[in-house]
């Protein structure tokens, strides 16, 4: 019989440490978890969006910010050729034919000209803008006939200067306020399928635009402008180089 009963004593000695056991595993458990939960930091409030943009331009830093709600880039208030030209080179491409016509956007660019002052007669300097903005219309953007074509598909192109802009001097200026630059200009077109899938390549030009940047220049009417910051003075049909 006290064979019998060491098995059984046995079994029972190894049920209470296996419970003993148990527990400790438990109580080990419970207590890292609590101390895990103690230091985990409170969570940061998610970062707005706004914060990892560049802040919107202000309506002091443009003519008119309403521009961009008809696809075109809004005419920068500065006195400063590069950052000018690179807007200006940018808005002879940049238009949205499902949200303003195409007269109606190159009515807003002739606003970004000013009579060119090397001619003394103001009736001269009204002539040569007139003939600006005709070769504007002529040489210079997109041809009406692929306007109409890109708006079939509700089209869409975007223009965007990449690289440096190189300047050629402005003959017969001798106030020195006139700035020829040149750059690249990549244009994204954007283009909608019978699906209404849209669909987009890019295409590079190289475009020239004469500027003046100081007295002499005409400010846009009831506009943050002043004499002196930058206007157009003409686009070129072919690049101008050094």
């Amino acid at each position: 019989m006290a064979r019998e009963r060491k098995p059984r004593r046995g079994l029972l000695w190894a049920l209470i440490g296996g419970a003993i056991l148990l527990a400790g595993l438990i109580a080990i458990f419970v207590n890292a978890a609590l101390n895990q939960t103690a230091e985990v930091p409170p969570t940061s409030p998610p970062t707005s969006a706004a914060t990892e943009t560049t802040p919107p331009t202000s309506e002091g830093d443009v003519v008119d910010p309403a521009a961009a709600d008809s696809g075109w880039v809004p005419e920068p208030v500065t006195d400063d050729p590069e950052l000018y030209i690179r807007r200006a080179l940018e808005a002879a491409s940049t238009f949205d034919t499902q949200l303003g016509e195409r007269d109606e956007w190159l009515t807003y660019l002739d606003t970004w000209f000013t009579p060119d002052t090397r001619y003394s007669s103001p009736a001269d300097q009204l002539d040569e803008m007139d003939a600006a903005q005709l070769e504007l219309r002529q040489s210079v953007v997109l041809p009406e006939p692929e306007w109409d074509s890109l708006a079939q598909e509700e089209g869409r192109v975007t223009a965007s200067v990449v690289g440096d802009l190189g300047y050629v001097d402005v003959p017969e200026d001798p106030s020195g306020d006139m700035h020829i630059g040149t750059a690249n200009v990549t244009l994204t077109f954007v283009r909608t399928s019978g699906d209404g899938s849209e669909h987009s390549y890019d295409e590079t030009v190289r475009v020239s635009v004469q500027v003046l940047c100081g007295a002499g220049s005409v400010p846009t009417p009831d506009s943050p402008q002043q004499p002196g910051d930058c206007k157009i003075v003409r686009y070129f049909p072919e690049p101008m180089e050094p």
